[in-house]
């Protein structure tokens, strides 16, 4: 299912996953909402002083005298001066509060995106993602400041304009405020409306954030192709997309806003000619009619702030149900609540009926039944087809996945019982595909142990052949490489990588096809160094070029039936099997 189709979270379930980020600065909102009742106290108390003035200049001007005319204009500026402070307080701190919440959102999420399993990034769009992270969180702050004291606000204009108007003319009071729950029907209606509208563009932005980001960063392969009228389609075909659900989403603005105008016009008719009516007959003094005029405007203009708030107010429901979504994700691979730390590892590794298969494939079994032992500081090379499970074999030692049956071992240990950060704390992994950060060549050397000193990243660098290309670069170690090592060859960023893994030095080591991407010259000095890192490590090597993992001390060919074969390369050369074929058809 699509998100732009997925159904709308309740709204208590929304507010009961938002209370808690606002439960550590409720200080803060308690305040916020004395300071909102402030500036609510000069509005409602302004009709009831031309109240008291038209009645006495109209019933009895005697008593309208200039010192209490004074006292009246004091007491007032004493209230604008209260007013004024209390929208200083909302409009500063009141902010503040609202920017902290968003901090904290955006901590949490991005702490969740990072547990989350391979499984779940490999069917999510990271421009999504980051529209979730940036984007959306903005709005729930806006949300999480104005809406708590703008709905506050109106609430108690709307209550105490109610209580004020009742004790004028109760007839008059009850008509009016008889309209107002025809109007809440018709506004929930377009409220959905509204809330569908915002949750479908979001997800348009986001899938615009996505296209965005595959064609820049795939700026290269674009123009080497041609393909800029290609790209451009693409991007319209999402600009247009994005203009279609704003028209949806300010369609049902439009018929929100009809219906309060529609409302406010029905409401002040009433008031003018039914007041009117009751003025002519004395059943209601000329003050009070002026006032109930006003106290309408008060109870129109709270009703209108509704309304205008409540765009932001759908904007943060969306924004926080996109959240939601996303910390409702539960990851694949978690510790156990008795998982402990993997310490002092040797690195023999067991495969005990290993079978395995993506949670959105339950149907294909990549591997079945695998059993299969190695001594700590052997060298394994697995080789076979593509697509029969060499990666995936791999992966499930760092528990990058989680296998489906049986188990997998470390010196004894089911690795499933020991945490995931000691785990992978033990295993180095060099990539075919490599990923430099941005920044310089000694932040992403450090990378491999954060912690490290400059003295063993460089000594790193020089035990995986890197210090020959870094020392001729213009800054050196600090030289500035771009995003994702752009300005780097493929094989100075594998040299990188691997003087990573030498700082990390781990006893267990992983090569996904390191070399398979590089000239021949690349991977000449990319060998060395790799011969260099697998000593006195336990290693496994997966290779479609077969020259490289001659010298393994063990050779696994996986197919789909499993470990076929398995020898060094002389024995299973003479075997003259499977292996031997692949052999000659790749060397």
């Amino acid at each position: 299912m699509s998100e732009s189709a997925a159904r709308q979270m309740p709204v208590r379930k929304l507010l009961g996953v938002f209370l808690p980020y606002f439960r550590r600065y409720k200080g803060a909102l308690i305040f916020d909402l004395f300071c909102a009742s402030l500036t609510t106290v000069c509005e409602i108390v302004f009709p009831l002083i031309v109240r008291e003035v038209t009645n006495r200049a109209m019933l009895s001007p005697d008593t309208l005298t200039v010192p209490w005319v004074l006292q009246i204009g004091a007491l007032y500026l004493l209230l604008r001066v209260i007013d004024t402070l209390g929208a200083y307080y909302m409009q500063s701190r009141g902010h503040f509060m609202g920017a902290r919440i968003e901090t904290d959102m955006r901590s949490d999420l991005f702490n969740h995106l990072e547990r989350l399993s391979f499984s779940f990034y490999n069917n999510t769009k990271i421009g999504q993602l980051m529209a979730r992270l940036t984007s959306d969180l903005f709005e729930i702050a806006e949300f999480a400041h104005h809406c708590p004291e703008e709905f506050f606000i109106a609430g108690v204009k709307i209550v105490v304009s109610f209580v004020i108007l009742l004790n004028m003319h109760v007839g008059l009071t009850l008509m009016v405020f008889a309209l107002v729950p025809l109007m809440v029907i018709l506004l929930r209606h377009f409220n959905r409306r509204m809330r569908q509208a915002f949750k479908d563009c979001r997800h348009e932005v986001g899938e615009m954030n996505s296209r965005i980001e595959d064609s820049l960063l795939g700026i290269r392969v674009v123009q080497s192709f041609a393909n800029e009228p290609l790209e451009r389609e693409k991007f319209d075909r999402n600009n247009q997309n994005i203009l279609k659900t704003k028209i949806r989403q300010y369609i049902a603005m439009a018929g929100f806003g009809s219906v309060t105008r529609t409302f406010e016009g029905v409401m002040y008719i009433l008031v003018v000619v039914v007041g009117a009516v009751l003025l002519s007959q004395q059943r209601l003094q000329p003050g009070d009619y002026v006032a109930y005029i006003l106290f309408i405007g008060t109870l129109l203009n709270s009703i209108r702030r509704i309304v205008d708030y409540m765009e932001q107010f759908q904007r943060g429901l969306t924004g926080l149900e996109r959240f939601c979504e996303i910390m409702e994700v539960q990851p694949d691979v978690e510790d156990r609540p008795d998982a402990k730390e993997l310490r002092d590892v040797r690195g023999a590794v067991g495969f005990q009926d290993v079978s395995f298969h993506y949670s959105d494939d339950e149907t294909h079994e990549v591997l079945t039944h695998l059993n299969a032992e190695v001594s700590a500081g052997t060298n394994i090379a697995v080789v076979g087809p593509s697509g029969s499970g060499k990666t995936t074999l791999c992966s499930l030692i760092p528990r990058f996945f989680d296998v489906t049956g049986g188990s997998v071992t470390i010196d004894g240990l089911d690795v499933r019982s020991v945490t995931k950060a000691s785990l992978r704390q033990a295993i180095g992994v060099v990539q075919q595909e490599v990923y430099l950060f941005s920044g310089t060549v000694i932040e992403n050397i450090l990378y491999g142990r954060p912690g490290a000193t400059r003295e063993e990243a460089e000594a790193a660098a020089r035990r995986s052949g890197a210090d020959e290309f870094i020392s001729k670069l213009p800054d050196g170690y600090d030289t500035y490489i771009g995003e994702r090592g752009v300005k780097l060859s493929g094989g100075q960023k594998q040299r990188l990588s691997i003087a990573r893994v030498f700082l990390k030095d781990p006893p267990i080591l992983i090569l996904d096809e390191a070399t398979s991407a590089l000239d021949n010259e690349s991977e000449r000095y990319i060998q060395l160094s790799l011969r260099e890192l697998e000593k006195g490590r336990t290693t496994f090597t997966i290779a479609h070029r077969l020259t490289t993992i001659r010298n393994a001390d063990e050779i696994w060919v996986l197919t789909e039936k499993g470990i076929e074969e398995k020898g060094s390369h002389e024995a299973l050369m003479r075997q003259n099997g499977l292996y031997a074929g692949l052999y000659r058809l790749y060397s």
